[in-house]
Formats: C-alpha cells, structure tokens, sequence
C-alpha cells in the first residue's frame, strides 16, 4: 500500500512538471514576428488532442509556410497529418499557394515532384486521386500546362483523371489561353464527359468575352443538343431576355 502511495505521489508531481516542460517548449512571440507565430503554432499542435483539429491546425500552417517561401517546412508537415482527405488538402493548399507566388519554373517543377511523392504515400485510392488531381490544377494554376497534363494522365483511374484533365482546362481557360485548354480537352478518354466539358469551357471563354474561342469550344462538341445550346448561348449573349436551355439536371450520359 505504502508502495501505491508512493506511486501515485511521484505520477501526480510529473504531470503538472510534464505539462510545464510542454509549455516552456511553445514559444512566446511578438505579433508582427511572423516566424515565431509559425513555430508558437506548430508547437502547439502537439498539444491538440483531437485528431481532427490537429489535422487542419497543420494543414493551415503548411499554407501559410508556402506563402512565407518555405515550401520544405510545408511538405514536412503532411506525414504529421492523419486523414487522408486531410493529406489530399493539403497538398492542394501547399500547391496553389506556390502558384501565387509566380516562382521560376524549375522551382515549380521541384515542389510538384515532391507533393507527387507525398501524394503516392497516400494509402486510400480516392484520397489519392483527389490528391493527384490537385497537384495538376495548381501547376495549372502556375502555368506548367504541360506537367498538369503528365500529372492527370498518371492517374490509373479514369473518372478521376477526365476530371483533372477537365478541371485543368477550366483553368486554362480561364486565364483565356486557348491552345492549352484544347490541348488538356483532347486528352479526355469519354466523348460524353468530353462533350460536356467543351460546353463548359466554351462558357468560360464566354463569360471572359472571348467569342471567338467559345464558338470554336462548341464546335468541338458531337452531341447535336449540347453544341446547338452551347452555340446558342453564344447568340443570347447580351440579349436582354436569355433562353433558359440549361439542363435542370446532369444529362451527361447523354452528350455522346
């Protein structure tokens, strides 16, 4: 008995000694010192209990350590990180941050090497492609069209990879860059998802007043319907009263 006593008073006086050599650890910062609230932050993610908020403690960190130009900090985080959705967003986080940051290419091409590698160590098929089809709409978003391309043709499932492929040139699009965009739609293996994303970029370039090429996006559609409602919107731009011939739901299956 005297034997548990003694055990239980030498448990008691660890703890609070324990958690002061915690604190002591998490450092104590200025507002405007940047780094150090990047250290107080990661020290106290240790101290986080739950999973799921350690998890997005860290993939906000790994942003902000992007924008702060230490991408090697923010790809260290993600094997700290448990869910694998979690993983997949931080390696979108990581990637369209680097993107705004209009580095060189090469600097660009080493970090998308190194969210590849972290994203192959992801365990969980879907988590994976995710992962993957983020990686290539930030170099999308870098303007590495061509590494976008080889990211999303390396994804062994289908749907996934349409869908980076199709995600790839919405942003391509977007910044009005035509060659590309038909470039990354020619890579997709599903005339019916092909189809459709036409029509969608075709109204990408739309909305940007780039006629010209949303008319030559919807001449690239096969499905009578969807090419003549795509050409159509190009008609009722700026028409005071619009047709609404917008599907009310996903006819996808049928824009073969």
């Amino acid at each position: 008995m005297q034997k548990l006593f003694i055990g239980l008073f030498i448990t008691v006086a660890v703890l609070p000694y324990a958690a002061r050599a915690a604190e002591e650890k998490v450092p104590t910062c200025t507002a405007m010192d940047r780094p150090c609230l990047m250290r107080q932050i990661e020290a106290l993610s240790t101290a986080i209990d739950q999973r799921d908020w350690k998890d997005q403690t860290l993939r906000e960190l790994a942003k902000t350590f992007t924008y702060e130009n230490q991408p090697d900090k923010a790809i260290a985080l993600i094997e700290k990180i448990d869910n694998n959705d979690t993983k997949a967003m931080t390696i979108r986080g990581i990637g369209m941050a680097a993107a705004s940051l209009k580095w060189e290419q090469a600097r660009y091409q080493a970090l998308f090497s190194q969210l590849a590698a972290q994203a192959q160590k992801i365990n969980h098929p879907p988590s994976q492609g995710v992962a993957y089809t983020y990686i290539a709409m930030a170099q999308a978003f870098a303007g590495d069209d061509a590494g976008a391309r080889k990211t999303a043709l390396a994804m062994m499932n289908a749907a996934l990879r349409n869908k980076a492929l199709g995600e790839t040139a919405e942003i391509e699009a977007d910044r009005g860059d035509l060659p590309n965009a038909l470039e990354s739609l020619s890579k997709l293996d599903s005339l019916p998802y092909q189809n459709k994303a036409y029509d969608t970029v075709s109204k990408i370039f739309l909305d940007k007043g780039m006629i010209e090429e949303a008319y030559t996006c919807a001449q690239k559609i096969e499905n009578a319907y969807l090419k003549a409602k795509s050409v159509q919107r190009i008609l009722n731009k700026g028409n005071a009263e619009e047709v609404d011939m917008e599907p009310k739901e996903d006819l996808s299956k049928g824009y073969e």
